[in-house]
């Protein structure tokens, strides 16, 4: 199994329809899987072999996709690296995994330069674009030179096709090593939960090392001949123009990047009407948000709510766009290809309405974490994925994610939920963006803090806060404090950085 078999299928499929559009770029199905299989054959005459990794670093670029489908084709192992991260981070990440190859952008010449002399495992550097100073393979010239290479088909499903790094909130990020079967069967799970279809035109905004954008978003299409449209770099109005140009039809994208577009005020009216699917994922979706969100693309008629973790490759539960409103709060249901139930601390399934943890185990899983057998064993029990995040099942087998067991706050010896907070300070119509915190408390143990991020223009005092939770919430759990900040922080996906807010408390 390969999964690079996706691309030469879709070029035997598809070979004249466009496969990739970025600015005035476009490449065909034919196209990419010719020059993927030059780049394949490349690497492989520069002395890598099947089994070695390689990492890429760089923003969503068509030689980005071109060296991930190399790479893999080859039976190399994949390394999406965080661009967002420092020189002593991406270090760790690319030493972590034994790289032995980097691809990057010109865009990162200092930093590689920078970290070049702490990256002992690596032999060969390829960059693409008009870099300097960085003694690099060129990118064109390399591939160009490279023979046409057909797909390793000696892989059997359990060998690695990427090692995805989580984000690393709460320390060192961990390898999850995913499967050429787990990238298969998440994609089998993915296309049933989010009803894909042929021939989507899909904005492809999240950055390609999250498992989401590269094994959900990306390769969705590349599966079905669809056309990927690569956004560089978020902007709302062009991410609104390109809408409108390319006439996309899917978008899927994170709650904060979604609230940065609706409440955006354009120069002026862009055509939106060609979009019929949005989906959401990587933190919550406030109901708000989404009522927002379904006014602002009025085709769409619903909004797809993705949960799942790098770990499971990632999906594990899908709100279907038709139970959007009906369903307010919930993620969806398990996937088909997939076990998922919400446990005690015992490993024991809780009844209907308990709060638990969020495990589950299938083909999608990863078997283990790189080089670390100890974070293995505490993630991997008795064959099922402990995600650390809590919730509770409706009677129809709804989860609804309460929040992450790491961010529950104990007070008085009560649990409180920051997500049920949060939900409250979303619809309050002077919040942009909010997260809340529990900070250490001499008496009840821990107190709950609020960072609110208020609407342009709009005012707003810490007792109106406090007084706006008490009507919503039983008093207990409304702020003790509240923190007014210019933006709430949050990593590449979405997620706040809860640990970053306690620090500045």
């Amino acid at each position: 199994m390969n999964i690079g078999y996706l691309l030469e299928n879709a070029a035997l499929r598809h070979g004249g329809k466009e496969a990739l559009v970025a600015d005035d770029r476009v490449l065909t199905f034919s196209g990419l899987e010719e020059r993927c299989s030059r780049l394949s054959g490349a690497l492989l005459a520069a002395g890598l072999r099947p089994g070695e990794r390689v990492a890429l670093l760089s923003y969503n670029v068509p030689e980005l996709v071109e060296a991930y489908f190399a790479i893999i084709r080859a039976g190399l192992v994949a390394v999406p690296v965080n661009y967002r991260l420092v020189g002593e981070e991406i270090t760790y990440i690319v030493t972590n995994a034994q790289a032995r190859a980097l691809i990057f952008a010109d865009d990162f010449d200092e930093t590689v330069e920078a970290i070049r002399l702490g990256l002992d495992d690596v032999f060969l550097y390829v960059r693409f674009g008009a870099g300097k100073g960085v003694a690099a393979r060129d990118y064109e010239d390399f591939l160009t030179h490279g023979r046409p290479t057909a797909c390793n088909g000696d892989l059997a499903g359990s060998d690695p096709c990427q090692i995805m790094y989580t984000s690393g909130t709460t320390g060192r990020p961990k390898g999850a090593v995913i499967s050429h079967a787990n990238v298969m069967w998440n994609l089998f799970n993915t296309i049933h939960g989010r009803e894909d279809g042929m021939g989507q035109r899909s904005i492809i905004v999240g950055p390609l090392y999250h498992t989401a954008a590269l094994n959900n978003h990306l390769t969705i299409q590349i599966s079905l001949g669809g056309t990927s449209i690569l956004v560089r770099k978020f902007e709302p109005e062009s991410m609104l123009r390109l809408i409108e140009q390319q006439q996309a039809t899917t978008i899927s994208g994170s709650p904060a990047m979604y609230n940065l577009l609706i409440k955006y005020t354009p120069p002026r009216r862009f055509d939106v009407n060609s979009v019929t699917k949005c989906t959401a994922g990587a933190d919550k979706l406030p109901m708000e948000t989404k009522r927002r969100l379904m006014a602002f693309f009025p085709n769409i008629g619903g909004v797809y709510d993705v949960y799942g973790c790098t770990e499971a490759s990632p999906c594990i539960t899908i709100l279907r766009a038709v139970d959007s409103l009906r369903k307010d709060g919930s993620v969806g249901q398990p996937l088909p290809f997939l076990t998922a139930r919400v446990v005690d601390a015992e490993g024991r399934q809780l009844p209907v309405g308990e709060v638990g943890e969020v495990v589950c185990k299938g083909p999608n899983v990863m078997a283990r974490y790189h080089d670390d057998p100890e974070g293995s064993r505490a993630a991997l029990r008795d064959g099922w994925l402990h995600t650390g995040d809590l919730a509770r099942v409706d009677e129809e087998g709804f989860f609804f994610i309460v929040d992450r067991k790491k961010d529950m706050i104990v007070s008085g010896g009560e649990n409180i939920y920051p997500r049920e907070i949060e939900e409250v300070l979303y619809t309050h119509p002077a919040v942009a963006d909010a997260a809340v915190v529990g900070m250490p408390d001499p008496v009840w143990g821990q107190s709950v803090r609020a960072f609110v991020q208020l609407h342009p223009g709009r005012r707003l005092d810490a007792q109106e806060v406090i007084a706006y939770c008490r009507l919503h919430l039983a008093g207990y759990k409304k702020p003790r404090r509240v923190d007014f900040i210019d933006e709430i922080p949050r990593n590449p996906s979405g997620k706040a950085l809860k640990l970053r807010l306690q620090q500045m408390a």
